[in-house]
């Protein structure tokens, strides 16, 4: 089984507007509201692909509970954590002559410590040997920076795989508990071992580096220009496919998606980029906030190559 967990979802409220004016009034041309969240992303476009998944994390009120029956609407088990505090909305407003976005994220409700625990409790209970757990996003107001590594300790000695893709200090210290699987994009990495220009080149070297940290394999995203994999044993670079850009937003959680499929079925990594690159490539070239679908998928799969 999949599971993927998000902390601080969102409704993701998208406005489209012909042009952006500021201090004055944008009239909005077309809207859409959709659930949000790293995890919740990932889910989505498993169910593009066909692949079942169990979506956990924190909902509440009524933005929560509009979350919710979407996505079992959508045939995606739910098994959320209710919390006293308003599930977050995040804007973003999309301008079409100039095919420029601004996104702006709400921080989020405070997590009291009584439902971080029930949450683990719920985490506890479907802990098995060989299932993949994607974690993903932000952390919400009251967890701790160490919070992701406390559940990559848990999911790794159940013998479960976690995969850990978030970003500053909880990405650290998630480093550190060894997950199987972390997926920083290249600033994230660059900040990450606070590297300066010069260094970023030696790729070699600084794969190492983050291996060392903890994680056991390794891939980094780097846009159009592709992403690299590491682990102790090989590391690789392969190509993105050439699309029409439409909206970038939620590409690099179908890659989590397209990855985690593949490594589910007993792929190697090497393996699963691939797959991983053409479901970004897929859901970027799609307008709004959709999700790219199976059969995009394979049509650009053939363009995933390896370059080294």
């Amino acid at each position: 089984m999949i599971y993927t967990l998000t902390l601080n979802p969102a409704a993701d409220l998208e406005l489209s507007v012909d042009q952006l004016e500021f201090n004055s009034v944008s009239r909005a041309i077309d809207s859409r509201m959709d659930c949000g969240g790293k995890g919740f992303n990932v889910s989505r476009m498993l169910k593009n692909l066909g692949q079942d998944s169990i979506a956990m994390g924190f909902v509440g009120g009524a933005t929560g509970l509009r979350l919710s029956n979407e996505l079992e609407a959508a045939g995606i088990d739910c098994q959320f954590t209710s919390i006293a505090g308003e599930t977050r909305t995040n804007v973003t407003i999309v301008e079409g002559a100039n095919a420029r976005h601004i996104k702006v994220n709400q921080a989020g409700p405070n997590i009291s410590e009584s439902e971080l625990t029930r949450l683990v409790e719920s985490i506890q209970q479907r802990l098995q040997p060989g299932d993949w757990w994607v974690l993903g996003g932000s952390l919400p107001l009251g967890v701790p920076t160490s919070f992701y590594a406390q559940l990559v300790c848990l999911i790794e000695d159940a013998g479960a795989h976690a995969v850990l893709d978030t970003s500053g200090e909880a990405l650290r210290e998630g480093i550190f508990a060894g997950p199987s699987l972390i997926k920083p994009n290249l600033e994230e990495a660059q900040a990450l071992l606070e590297l300066d220009a010069e260094e970023l080149q030696s790729t070699q070297a600084w794969t190492k580096a983050l291996l060392a940290m903890g994680a056991k394999n390794l891939v980094v995203s780097q846009g159009k220009a592709g992403a690299l994999m590491a682990s102790e044993e090989q590391l690789h670079e392969f190509a993105s496919p050439s699309i029409v850009e439409a909206n970038p937003i939620g590409a690099g959680d179908s890659m989590v998606a397209g990855l985690v499929w593949r490594l589910s079925l007993g792929e190697s990594l090497a393996q699963a980029l691939p797959y991983g690159l053409a479901c970004g490539a897929a859901t970027a070239s799609r307008p709004g906030t959709e999700l790219g679908d199976l059969a995009q998928v394979e049509q650009l799969l053939e363009q995933c190559r390896q370059i080294n």
